[in-house]
């Protein structure tokens, strides 16, 4: 007898169809699309403006406020508390709200909210619970910005050209990331900390525009609306019933669980046990970034050439052992080596985010997407916090080299599930496999198992 509270995948609606193809493809890809550049352009915008705020924002809580290093620390923690709150249930909307809208109020929360702490600042009334607030808030808008974002690109590009379209927006967020620290460090020198917070003010505002500037008809089905705890459920219950989407999400949390403990640990490795000068620290951690850039560029091609299942363990199984080259990093000729091993493993990292990030959104069910996507992510930010006390409580007890050997090890270890699982038999990843309507969290593994492959 069937579950009275379980969906109906009868009435599940199948996936839209993938949008026109548009003008003729040419060398440079999707960035002939206006509809494409303009989305590509607006979110690296607003991520080089979350970069200089992620330089800035501390700095006003060190240098204006004279924070202790406890709420420094509750600062950069509380952006990702909300993914821990409202993680789930923004899936769940997103789900049911057109997804350019939902994105185009988190910008305007956002800018409203930044351009608040200058104000604060001119006035005399800024704390350090003010920046809390507007750290906590802003972090809630993301949130539903993210799980929009990712829900919102099928709809601009086929599904054949996900991989291309992530791998570009990968690249603009890596580029980013590489130029948002220096840039946030000149400003703050420049006008000071708290007013160069309007430059990511700016970066919303650029990132409406551009939004605003997007013709393409959004096309995803009519939600069918239920409580929003059973919506919720249906999410959870898609990434623990499938198989793949399974793995890949425990496999995402082991990597970030890792890759925090590594984050946490390497500025004090560079300063303290290899005796580097703080300016020479953000140029070896810059090289990071510059991998990150190269594994998007390089992801596209390697998919295609071995398949993407085969790619995301070959790249796994090349890139995270250069993990080992970092804690043989000492002063003079060997600083090559952390810019080596930081640079492939980094590279690999963010080629790998760009295959899984193309097959969820090609695999999950259209209705089902942004609650997938948040529950994904949901998972995977949480052991965020966790490698980072994780990494920095080894590092008390055992200094920052033996505690990089760990990590390094640690790197290794999580590409077991992968080497484990049944991708070693796939050349690709599973094509859509809900066009028939099907949800495929009620049908058995080995019954998808078997149409997969």
């Amino acid at each position: 007898m069937r579950d009275p509270g379980a969906p109906d995948d009868r009435e599940e609606p199948s996936r839209p169809a993938a949008p026109a193809a548009g003008p003729a493809r040419t060398f440079w890809g999707l960035l002939a699309r206006p509809d494409f550049r303009m989305l590509l352009i607006g979110e690296t915008t607003s991520k080089l403006g979350t970069s200089v705020t992620s330089v800035l924002l501390p700095l006003v809580a060190v240098s204006t406020l004279d924070a202790s290093p406890f709420l420094v620390g509750l600062l950069t923690a509380a952006p990702w508390l909300p993914w821990l709150l409202v993680g789930l249930p923004a899936g769940a909307w997103v789900d049911r709200l057109p997804c350019r809208p939902v994105m185009l109020v988190c910008n305007a929360v956002s800018a409203t909210l930044f351009a608040a702490v200058p104000v604060a600042w001119w006035l005399g009334v800024l704390d350090i619970v003010h920046l809390l607030v507007v750290a906590l808030l802003t972090g809630a808008a993301s949130v539903f910005f993210s799980t929009a974002y990712s829900a919102y690109l099928p709809s601009l590009v086929g599904t054949d050209e996900l991989l291309e379209g992530n791998a570009k927006l990968q690249v603009g967020d890596q580029a980013a990331r590489v130029a948002g620290p220096g840039l946030g460090g000149v400003v703050a020198q420049a006008v000071g900390s708290a007013p160069g917070l309007l430059l990511d003010v700016l970066s919303f505002l650029v990132s409406s525009v551009c939004l605003l500037r997007i013709k393409a008809t959004e096309r995803r089905p009519a939600p069918r609306r239920r409580r929003l705890r059973q919506e919720i459920h249906d999410g959870l219950r898609f990434v623990a019933h499938d198989p793949y989407v399974r793995l890949i999400t425990v496999f995402g949390a082991a990597l970030n669980l890792a890759l925090a403990s590594y984050q946490a640990v390497q500025v004090v490795f560079l300063v303290r046990a290899v005796g580097a000068e703080p300016g020479l620290v953000g140029v070896l951690i810059s090289f990071g970034g510059l991998g990150g850039v190269a594994g998007g560029l390089a992801a596209r091609g390697l998919a295609r050439r071995f398949g993407s299942a085969r790619a995301l363990l070959r790249i796994q199984l090349v890139a995270a052992p250069f993990a080992l080259l970092i804690p043989l990093t000492e002063p003079g000729p060997r600083l090559a080596l952390f810019v080596i091993g930081s640079t492939v493993l980094l590279a690999g990292v963010v080629a790998c985010n760009v295959i899984i990030v193309s097959f969820r959104q090609a695999y999950c069910p259209a209705g089902l997407i942004g609650r997938v996507t948040a529950t994904t992510l949901v998972l995977n930010f949480s052991t965020i916090p966790l490698g980072a006390v994780i990494g920095g409580t080894v590092n008390t007890f055992l200094g920052s080299r033996a505690t990089m050997w760990l990590v390094a090890a640690a790197l290794l270890v999580v590409n077991l599930p992968l080497l484990g699982s049944a991708l070693r038999g796939l050349r690709d990843l599973p094509a859509p496999a809900h066009g028939d309507g099907d949800t495929s969290a009620s049908r058995s593994p080995e019954a998808r198992d078997r149409r997969a492959t």
